[in-house]
């Protein structure tokens, strides 16, 4: 049985020269010969700029960015023991990853996650989400994934509260705007009673970001409850390992 496609419309889309990046990790043992049943996903497979590449796990354990090792690995570990023995312990592992234009539909994320849901009926045991430095065993990514009309883009991205280095408040931030070709998002010093709150506010902006829209700079934002307004400063770099992304910073007003 196969599913039709439903398109993911971007509603708010603007044009820009951003890309969008995927990147999996797929953990497992599988056929010699991969026949993935994507279609009942209602995914036409991987779009054109995504790949998939096979290895033999023990090829990859002495690459310098093999994951399951240094500081990724120890949070991975940390954050999910039981997928991450599961995932050491796999034979095989399928690199997805790739990198598309901006577009005005969410088609290619709909694609490549039907394949990703069809590597787990054929041997996938675990996946790992880099770009929001996460673990999944199987029943726990169809569960996060398997939304009917998909996902909220809030499941595809990590909001994370750091303290600030001066002790200042709080560092609020997201990883994983990078999937719909947009910065990612920095609110600092936020004072602790309003983390939460800022924490909303990223998921708000998330959505109006995946959805297509875009910050330029030093765009006000009126935000109810808050002394005054904030103002949008993109920036940042792709190399940024806090977000590896560029991102749009704002200064929390108080």
């Amino acid at each position: 049985m196969t599913a039709t496609p439903e398109a993911w419309p971007r509603p708010y889309w603007q044009p820009s020269d951003e890309t969008a990046v995927l990147y999996f990790y797929v953990f497992g043992r599988f056929a010699d010969e991969l026949v993935i049943p994507a279609a009942r996903y209602a995914s036409a497979g991987l779009p054109e700029g995504i790949a998939l590449q096979r290895f033999e796990h023990t090829a990859l354990r002495s690459w310098e960015g093999y994951p399951l090792k240094g500081a990724l690995g120890e949070l991975l570990k940390e954050d999910a023991a039981a997928a991450f023995e599961q995932a050491r312990a796999a034979s095989e592992v399928l690199v997805v990853r790739g990198e598309l234009p901006d577009q005005n539909h969410l088609d290619y994320l709909r694609d490549t996650l039907g394949v990703l849901a069809g590597l787990l009926d054929i041997g996938g045991e675990v996946v790992l989400d880099p770009q929001i430095l996460t673990l999944f065993d199987a029943a726990a990514w169809r569960r996060h994934y398997l939304v009917p009309g998909g996902a909220p883009p809030r499941n595809h991205i990590l909001i994370l509260r750091n303290a600030e280095d001066d002790g200042a408040g709080s560092h609020v931030h997201t990883r994983g705007l990078r999937k719909f070709g947009r910065p990612d998002l920095s609110f600092r010093h936020v004072p602790d009673p309003q983390a939460a709150q800022a924490g909303m506010l990223c998921e708000q902006l998330v959505e109006w970001q995946a959805l297509g829209a875009r910050f330029v700079d030093r765009q006000p934002l009126e935000v109810e409850g808050l002394p005054g307004e904030l103002i949008a400063h993109p920036g940042g770099s792709l190399d940024d390992p806090q977000f590896n992304n560029t991102h749009v910073a704002f200064d929390w007003p108080v």
